[in-house]
């Protein structure tokens, strides 16, 4: 059963990014600009989550927390430039469940989305292990081994081997995974991939210049492959 996730938020193109690639996961998204929409929409539909915003055009998400919390215990995450100690404690105070700044990362947001739906309504969405060689990855617990040893991945390596997982056996573009890994709207240099990718075989390859299972596709992106 797909989850349903709503969007409060007034920066249209952030909101169309997110909803792009939860979508992508499998998530029935909805995508609200002002309190009254949103609250129109709560009205009418059952959300499993909500990803709010603080500032908003004609209220805060602070408000529309408060008043949620009135009838509704869904879970609500924070995701704001606000950044502030006083903020963040006032999120979790009025009955936020998670608090996450801006800018952030679509694979960090994903891990949030994912463990805090995991939290409140139990594991059925759990990932399982996957595996390709000596490699076992475990999504869920942000852990990966090779011949049964830990491999010490640093955040980013992790997350971008995640995403290549999610995606395994497809090409992912350049464009998406900068996008997921180092933000939608981050400056990140090509370049930083490409160093990544080479980390990422150095680590788990047997190889690592005649890679097996994490190959570039030429003039698109990267794809990681599985046992033939």
């Amino acid at each position: 059963m797909k989850n349903n996730i709503l969007i409060i938020d007034d920066d249209q193109d952030l909101s169309f990014v997110i909803s792009d690639m939860l979508d992508g996961y499998g998530y029935n998204v909805t995508a609200a600009e002002s309190a009254e929409e949103a609250f129109a929409l709560l009205r009418e539909n059952n959300f499993d989550l909500l990803l709010l915003d603080i500032n908003l055009p004609d209220s805060t998400g602070f408000e529309i927390c408060r008043e949620l919390r009135r009838a509704s215990d869904v879970p609500v995450i924070f995701a704001s430039a606000r950044t502030s100690e006083s903020d963040r404690i006032t999120g979790f105070d009025i009955g936020g469940d998670d608090y996450l700044p801006k800018p952030y990362s679509m694979a960090e947001l994903f891990s949030r989305i994912k463990a805090l739906l995991r939290r409140a309504y139990g594991d059925s969405d759990e990932k399982p292990t996957i595996s390709f060689g000596s490699v076992k990855v475990d999504i869920s617990a942000r852990s990966a081994t090779k011949n049964g040893e830990p491999v010490p991945l640093s955040l980013k390596e992790f997350d971008l081997l995640a995403c290549l997982c999610e995606h395994m056996g497809t090409a992912v573009p350049k464009e998406t995974l900068l996008s997921e890994v180092w933000g939608a709207f981050s400056e990140t240099e090509p370049s930083t991939l490409t160093v990544h990718i080479r980390w990422l075989r150095e680590k788990l390859e047997d190889e690592p210049a005649s890679p097996r299972y994490i190959k570039t596709v030429y003039k698109v992106g990267y794809i990681l492959e599985g046992d033939k």
